[in-house]
């Protein structure tokens, strides 16, 4: 079905392809081009561009994504096994809410595939419909926002600036935690941060992660969707953006941040917006990519796939209850254990990502805040 939804990509590309070595990222994609729409029997990771901006601030007319594709294709993979395909693009519908519909199809059909769709371009409230296709899966979603604002001014009637109170809000409410990482304070209302409190979601100023790139781990770790927006890199590694913004991550950050998000092995959708149509923009976009695919193939696949003896466990004694760390012999990662009362009978247990400094912090007494916040959702 998703084939009545996607254009092939440009029959340009086919000299362009002829001339890059075997060795290049281009020669080993399966590509669906005029007539051909690949076999996804073995495809792990599939690209589809978006040339959808009627939910952003900004227009980007005529959007064809030849310089993203051109930066990635001329890339060397890695040692890497996992299959990957170009589906091509989605254009927009006649209206905003068609496009919403044929992404959230698409996206259904992978996450059933177990293929992780990596969306490219359009504006952010595409997010929406990348949230909406969990719906037949019956499932909670973690969704993890990498932006410079947290996008839930409800007096903006622009979808890409208050997706998230549309995700929060709409029945059914899959939604079971929010994080943004690299928020900037002067661009979000007082009322958003303290909203983000209140529901006990997690925010994470871009100062924060920028100081200590390993904060970032535990909650991509923890993602099921991660949508990342372009205004939360610095406009200089951007080689200018037509919305300059002196301060956000750099080129390494949000490459490193791209690749927890591949290691992650619960994230299932990945998606990169507000991207325009300049060369030197989509040549670190393409870098971006990479590192999540690179991330992806160094997938260990340890949680829940494997069982507690894989792990060694650590008590740590606390006043009201004692917390139980466990921290993975294979990857060394470290996750929390959370108890909690399902019926009067019946005690729950589950595993939590956390970090090393988490269980430090619990040394000294102190409650991890994500364990806390956790605990607060599960209770209220």
């Amino acid at each position: 079905m998703m084939q009545e939804f996607l254009q092939p990509i440009s029959d340009d590309f086919g000299l362009f392809l002829q001339e890059l070595s075997p060795a290049r990222l281009g020669k080993q994609i399966k590509l669906h081009t005029q007539g051909n729409f690949p076999d996804l029997q073995d495809v792990k990771l599939a690209i589809i561009t978006v040339n959808e901006f009627r939910g952003g601030d900004w227009d980007e007319i005529g959007l064809d994504f030849n310089h993203f594709r051109k930066n990635l294709y001329q890339l060397y993979p890695g040692n890497w096994t996992s299959v990957i395909a170009d589906l091509g693009t989605l254009q927009p519908g006649n209206e905003l809410e068609d496009t919403y519909f044929a992404l959230k199809q698409i996206c259904e059909e992978l996450y059933k595939k177990n293929i992780v769709p990596v969306v490219v371009g359009g504006s952010q409230d595409l997010t929406y419909a990348m949230y909406r296709a969990y719906d037949r899966l019956e499932q909670m979603v973690n969704l993890v926002a990498i932006d410079s604002k947290i996008d839930m001014v409800q007096e903006i009637s622009n979808p890409s600036e208050n997706y998230l109170t549309k995700i929060i809000l709409e029945e059914p409410v899959n939604l079971q935690n929010l994080s943004n990482l690299g928020y900037q304070t002067y661009f979000n209302s007082q009322e958003e941060i303290d909203l983000i409190e209140k529901m006990y979601f997690e925010a994470y100023r871009v100062g924060e992660i920028s100081n200590d790139l390993a904060l970032a781990e535990p909650v991509l770790r923890d993602a099921d969707l991660v949508s990342m927006d372009i205004s939360a890199i610095k406009s200089a590694d951007l080689g200018y953006y037509s919305q300059f913004n002196p301060n956000g991550f750099d080129g390494r950050e949000i490459c490193a941040i791209s690749r927890y998000a591949g290691l992650s092995d619960k994230v299932s959708a990945f998606g990169f917006f507000n991207i325009d149509n300049k060369s030197e923009r989509s040549l670190l976009l393409s870098q971006i990519i990479w590192y999540f695919f690179e991330g992806y193939n160094y997938r260990v696949n340890e949680y829940p796939y494997i069982s507690k003896e894989s792990y060694f466990k650590y008590i740590v004694p606390m006043e009201e209850q004692d917390l139980v760390f466990y921290k993975s012999d294979v990857s060394e990662r470290w996750w929390i254990e959370i108890e909690y009362e399902v019926s009067k009978d019946t005690i729950r247990k589950s595993l939590f990502p956390c970090s090393y400094q988490d269980y430090e912090r619990s040394l000294q007494h102190q409650i991890p805040e994500r364990w806390w916040k956790a605990m607060k959702k599960i209770y209220l």
